[in-house]
């Protein structure tokens, strides 16, 4: 996933589990305020840690992939 697709998938994801921005940012320990800018792609200097907080409450996880064909997607990903 790119990271201007982060912040659209975490809102998905929060929806399909029902949360609301407050209830998912009082977990993560971020405003809610902080939470709709990173939903927005507005992340400015959002940590690591704060997403991989946001990730664990909708239980998920980072997890890094190789990219082959520099960034272009091999004709089994499509």
């Amino acid at each position: 996933m790119k990271l201007s697709e982060i912040g659209k998938k975490l809102k998905e994801l929060r929806k399909d589990k029902k949360m609301t921005q407050e209830h998912l940012a009082a977990q993560a320990g971020i405003s809610r305020v902080t939470l709709g800018k990173i939903e927005r792609g507005e992340f400015g200097s959002v940590s690591v840690k704060t997403l991989d907080t946001l990730l664990f409450n909708l239980g998920l996880e980072i997890e890094f992939k190789t990219l082959s064909g520099f960034g272009l997607p091999v004709l089994g990903e499509i």
